[in-house]
């Protein structure tokens, strides 16, 4: 899901000749997918419900298989627009259902490792998808590229059947509710505050990563052949992120997306700075990959607390994180015409220094209520850390 999402920024150049447009168009069908993820996900979701997790995985791997089968025979760019609204719908509903298995399957104790577990998912899909669909497209066309993504999603069904279980017992936080019990969560000012922090963390990597090839080709001067390794390098930088994020998500979520995202706006500053200069350019790629989405596990767990580990809270954050690609993908794509393909890089520099400001007050909480050395757990779900 991962891989079909960010095809589309590994395959601009090919995308925009076979589809007769230019590279700020197809730059929009990022955001299409994003925003079919934002609006379509939680409806979805909310249909499966009353399914067991199992089950609802299966049928959202069918819809999606067929959203990658349009891609594939699209010969059009108003097609490709249905095929990314149905595989974001599709994705968006299977990421809240599949991190809330994940959740419920482990103590709770261990959500934050449970969660980098399952985000592995995305890492991989940069890590390995991304440059095996850039791959793919770029020596047998675009179209095959979304082939070989539904074949992938077979295979994904396959194993999905055969080795994904349901959870043995529901713990009352865990158990299906009404409605309204569900969205009165949402009401909860910390989660609503947790939920725009993802959103913003999300946006500022998402502001570079949309614009990826032509950043590292037209500014930075890399030869287009070197795009499936150099997002092959990204996608080893998050994973590698995204495990250590994993291990420290439990016990010190706020201080971890805190200093991640500190990072993130030195290295997209760097990156803006230093674009011409190629050995430059690749280190602060590297870093972004490092502290950007690999945020994940951190925040999953810091909305789980301050909400519940139920699939609409996980699905409804994983909309607010969507958002983020929105943001990123959209008004970057507003701004090149205008400012040049560094202007998506300013625009994630200002978005990462926005969710700096929206973390801090939880961070400035775990402060004043801790004061000692060992880690205590507030009433209102936020994590509380020692100094």
């Amino acid at each position: 899901m991962v891989t079909s999402e960010f095809a589309v920024a590994g395959l601009m150049p090919q995308l925009a000749e076979g589809l007769g447009t230019g590279i700020e168009q197809i730059g929009y069908l990022v955001t299409i997918f994003a925003v079919a993820m934002t609006v379509g996900g939680p409806p979805l979701t909310m249909l499966l419900l009353r399914f067991p997790p199992k089950n609802a995985l299966l049928t959202i791997i069918a819809v999606f298989l067929v959203g990658n089968v349009i891609a594939a025979l699209a010969t059009s760019y108003a097609v490709m627009v249905v095929a990314r609204i149905i595989s974001g719908v599709a994705s968006q509903a299977f990421f809240g259902i599949a991190v809330s298995l994940s959740a419920r399957l482990v103590d709770e104790r261990m959500r934050g490792r449970a969660n980098g577990v399952a985000m592995n998912g995305l890492m991989l899909g940069t890590l390995l998808g991304l440059p095996l669909a850039t791959f793919v497209g770029g020596q047998l066309g675009w179209q095959a590229a979304f082939w070989t993504i539904s074949l992938l999603t077979v295979i994904a069904a396959i194993l999905t059947l055969a080795f994904v279980q349901n959870p043995a017992d529901d713990t009352p936080e865990e158990a299906p509710r009404s409605m309204r019990d569900e969205l009165t969560v949402l009401r909860r000012p910390q989660l609503q505050l947790a939920l725009i922090s993802s959103t913003l963390i999300i946006g500022a990597t998402f502001s570079m990563f949309s614009f990826f090839t032509p950043i590292f080709t037209e500014i930075a001067g890399f030869p287009e052949s070197l795009v499936p390794l150099l997002l092959l390098a990204y996608g080893a930088a998050t994973l590698v992120g995204n495990m250590v994020v994993a291990r420290l998500a439990d016990r010190h979520t706020i201080s971890t997306l805190l200093a991640g995202t500190g990072l993130n706006v030195i290295f997209l500053a760097g990156l803006g700075l230093f674009t011409d200069v190629p050995p430059l350019a690749l280190v602060f790629m590297l870093g972004i990959g490092l502290v950007g989405v690999t945020m994940n596990p951190a925040m999953a767990v810091r909305v789980q607390r301050a909400g519940s580990t139920t699939p609409l809270v996980n699905t409804i954050h994983a909309s607010f994180i969507t958002f983020g690609v929105i943001l990123g993908s959209a008004i970057g794509s507003a701004l090149i015409p205008a400012y040049g393909l560094r202007a998506p890089i300013a625009l994630g520099i200002t978005l990462a220094v926005l969710a700096l400001l929206a973390i801090l007050p939880a961070f400035t909480t775990a402060y004043l209520r801790s004061g000692h050395r060992e880690q205590v757990h507030a009433r209102d779900g936020e994590v509380v850390e020692a100094r």
